[in-house]
């Protein structure tokens, strides 16, 4: 397996592929309701629903990096972390499509990877997507942690 197979397969584990540690992330996210998605551990703290969007935000940030993109062209206005869900859109549709979001901006991101790493295999660039998969795993492990933490009358 050279650096590209490498790193495409890493990506794809990390989000996708059966993996050996455990959940990756969108396993950790499979079969969350968006009222588990919204539930807060505490004030000020982060929910699943607001984990995914931030792992959506850095595909695309790592994506416009490679592509040499125009800042501020993620769809959801801001960066980082949104706030979710919206005042009066806490609905299965609209997790639904934030979980698709999540989903394209992985394709887009693997698509951008495949033809990039096909003229360039600077350390840079491999370090980068490396670092796109380790906080999918990263991210992947929280989810896991509040879904365990999530009030007993919410769980499955």
């Amino acid at each position: 397996m050279n650096s590209v197979q490498l790193v495409l397969a890493l990506l794809a584990e990390a989000y996708e592929r059966k993996t050996w540690h455990g959940p990756n992330l969108r396993q950790a996210l499979r079969g969350v309701t968006a009222e588990q998605a919204a539930w807060r551990p505490g004030r000020g703290r982060h929910n699943i629903w607001e984990e995914a969007l931030h792992a959506a935000y850095w595909k695309y940030a790592m994506r416009r990096r490679v592509e040499g993109g125009k800042r501020g062209s993620f769809v959801l206005g801001g960066s980082n972390f949104f706030p979710r869900p919206e005042k009066g859109k806490l609905t299965e549709k609209n997790w639904r499509a934030d979980l698709e979001l999540l989903d394209g901006e992985h394709r887009r991101l693997q698509e951008t990877v495949r033809k990039a790493l096909t003229k360039n295999t600077s350390a840079k660039l491999l370090s980068g997507i490396y670092g796109v998969a380790f906080h999918d795993v990263y991210h992947a492990g929280q989810i896991r942690l509040l879904r365990r933490l999530l009030p007993e009358g919410m769980k499955k």
